[in-house]
């Protein structure tokens, strides 16, 4: 039956992909044993009708297998739910977050590099349709599920969420500043991070549901996405714009203004720093991380900064030889200075930069021929 359902979905229906939900109870028996090479899962990827589909797999189930970076197939992409907790841990300032951090920017070779797959099997998410909304992810400690009628017992309790020193709706600004910041957080590291990126439609426009993370059974305003909040965020809704703008570039030439983010994490030969070259500081009380790379062919490098730290640090920069960095991203500005477009991004001049506490950077330059 599922086999013939998937293929009625692509030939009468034109589907072209499913995601599969709590995907990893395919793989038990009729006893509820896990088999090693579970049948069918093996018929959905073998399939000639199914050939070419797209195969997205929640890789767990609720009895609590849990099979992200194992799920059986070679065509299955996984939602990488490690990539969720670790970058949720990072940017609200947990400790021991960097170390993780590392490995999911560069598409967490921890989880995929034992089968030598590629980047592509991680769909990297913050939020999705369970759960909180990113707005809500910075705006609240706890879940808040009256709504549905089950005295807020329903949901999940692990959110790992941060509300920014206010729970709910504040109209402190300094509080807000925060939030947006948090936000730009967020959907940078997804964005700019190895791997498939997944987000969650109405997360550009800071949609809320009002802490209640288990709105699957609200068919009302409080699921319901209000396109009036394009207008208020609409510094968000560029931001994001111009983060998947970037990323959609395809590599058809060697022209720096065509090289994609993707790109530039794939074949960079990259290096770890902390606020001093080359010494990352991969302890459990660290808050911060930076990553540069240099893609020789195009003569581009660049150097990505990430303080989850409260308070401003100053970062050393690598010697360009001469030629500027220019600033692409610094979640702690305002709009329309948060991001630029990759021809207009300004110059910076200095041997460091400064980092204000909560936000993210991105820098790039094009590097002197040695000679």
């Amino acid at each position: 039956m599922i086999i013939d359902s998937l293929r009625y979905w692509v030939q009468e229906m034109h589907v072209d992909g499913f995601r599969f939900d709590l995907a990893s109870i395919l793989t038990r028996d009729a006893a509820g044993i896990p088999l090693p090479n579970p049948p069918v899962l093996w018929d959905i990827e073998s399939d000639p009708v199914l050939a070419g589909t797209k195969l997205l797999a929640e890789a767990w189930d609720a009895a609590g297998l849990y099979q992200v970076g194992n799920f059986v197939g070679d065509a299955w992409r996984e939602w990488n739910g490690r990539f969720r907790d670790d970058i949720r841990d990072f940017v609200r300032g947990e400790p021991g977050a960097v170390r993780k951090l590392a490995d999911r920017l560069v598409g967490s070779p921890e989880m995929y590099g034992h089968k030598e797959r590629e980047a592509e099997q991680s769909v990297n998410f913050v939020t999705c349709h369970d759960g909180f909304t990113l707005n809500d992810l910075v705006s609240f400690n706890e879940k808040h599920n009256e709504a549905n009628g089950e005295e807020n017992r329903d949901g999940a309790n692990d959110n790992r969420s941060w509300n920014c020193g206010v729970e709910g709706p504040a109209d402190d600004l300094a509080i807000e500043r925060v939030r947006n910041r948090q936000v730009k957080n967020f959907f940078t590291i997804n964005l700019l991070a190895l791997g498939v990126p997944m987000l969650l439609m109405g997360d550009e426009l800071r949609q809320t549901q009002h802490g209640n993370n288990n709105a699957y059974c609200q068919d009302n305003e409080l699921s319901w996405l209000d396109w009036s909040l394009l207008e208020k965020h609409a510094d968000v809704h560029r931001f994001v714009s111009l983060l998947c703008s970037r990323r959609a570039l395809r590599q058809v030439d060697h022209e720096q203004q065509r090289v994609s983010i993707n790109a530039m994490l794939r074949e960079a030969n990259e290096s770890w720093h902390g606020v001093k070259l080359a010494q990352p500081d991969w302890g459990d009380d660290s808050r911060s991380l930076a990553l540069s790379g240099e893609l020789k062919a195009d003569g581009l490098v660049f150097h990505i900064m990430l303080n989850s730290y409260w308070e401003s640090l100053d970062f050393e920069l690598p010697d360009l030889k001469g030629t500027p960095w220019r600033r692409w991203i610094d979640t702690s500005l305002d709009s329309p200075l948060d991001i630029c477009r990759w021809e207009d991004a300004p110059a910076h001049a200095g041997k460091s930069y400064r980092v204000v506490g909560r936000s993210v950077v991105m820098l790039f330059g094009l590097k002197t021929p040695a000679g």
